[in-house]
């Protein structure tokens, strides 16, 4: 049981890669930060004769690690009540990855389980639920399944160690997550 953890936060140690790292202490995972890729918007393609044209960035490089791994994490701060830019460019590219002929991509996703790591300053329990539910039906349409997900309140750089439910809701899935790893 592999991990990738797809980190969609612009700022470098913020407070979403903090309680991401709560939630994966002492789990074997891969990192991809996504700010660190050079991911370009979509080109929407889908109908033309020829499909999608390639793309000289780094896309296909994240999409084949996280094609190698059977837990994603998606994790990512709450940037006007949706996911991050880094993010939605990633999970938007997805189009191109349903028409590859390379392989089947809902089939690989749909053996795979998806997590996510929220961490937004205004209300977010409430507030980033729709954003919840965007993943929700962005995994289902490509038959990913969606195991669950923490939701912490922050602003400012190191805020997160202050919300003692997320923390403890991280550690709770820590647990979940060091078992599913040891086959438990």
């Amino acid at each position: 049981m592999s991990i990738a953890v797809l980190q969609g936060s612009t700022r470098d140690g913020g407070n979403t890669e903090q309680l991401t790292k709560v939630l994966l202490e002492g789990v074997p995972c891969t990192e991809i930060v996504l700010r660190e890729k050079r991911i370009l918007p979509i080109h929407d393609q889908r109908h033309m004769e020829g499909g999608f044209d390639p793309v000289e960035d780094d896309y296909d490089e994240v999409i084949r690690q996280v094609l190698e791994h059977d837990i994603i994490i998606f994790a990512s701060p709450v940037y006007w009540y949706g996911i991050s830019g880094l993010l939605k460019n990633f999970m938007d590219r997805w189009s191109q990855s349903l028409r590859d002929s390379r392989y089947n991509f809902k089939e690989l996703m749909a053996r795979k389980t998806a997590y996510a790591v929220i961490v937004g300053g205004d209300d977010p329990r409430i507030k980033a639920l729709p954003l919840i539910q965007q993943l929700k039906y962005s995994f289902e349409f490509v038959g990913l399944p969606f195991a669950g997900y923490v939701i912490g309140k922050a602003s400012k750089p190191g805020d997160i160690i202050q919300d003692t439910r997320a923390i403890r809701e991280a550690e709770t899935l820590n647990a979940e997550l060091r078992a599913r790893v040891r086959g438990e």
